[in-house]
């Protein structure tokens, strides 16, 4: 899964947002290190709404302007949690290889 995929998973899995809800979140969760733009966004949202990860949660009109809300399905929830794992699972071996590669102070 790309980062950006799994991002939106992430920001969507405590509530459903909008679309720049969405993008305020995802830099949060990267601590501004990951700026989505809206093409990416709704581009994301797409797939991921064609894989059955996200759906439509309502809409509402703000400053005159239409807001979607997404929201994770149970399936989203899911991938999510697996994707959690395999990225931890990584995380891990990497930091096996570090403790190996770097020499303990004598």
């Amino acid at each position: 899964m790309r980062e950006p995929s799994f991002l939106v998973l992430t920001a969507l899995a405590d509530q459903p947002r909008h679309g720049y809800g969405i993008i305020q979140e995802v830099a949060v969760l990267s601590a501004n290190r990951v700026t989505l733009l809206p093409g990416t966004l709704y581009t994301a949202l797409d797939r991921l709404a064609s894989q059955g990860l996200v759906v439509r949660d309502r809409e509402e009109i703000a400053d005159g302007r239409l807001r979607r809300y997404y929201r994770l399905t149970s399936d989203g929830l899911a991938v999510l949690d697996a994707e959690t794992a395999r990225l931890r699972s990584l995380a891990t071996a990497a930091e096996r290889k570090l403790r190996i590669a770097r020499p303990r102070p004598a």
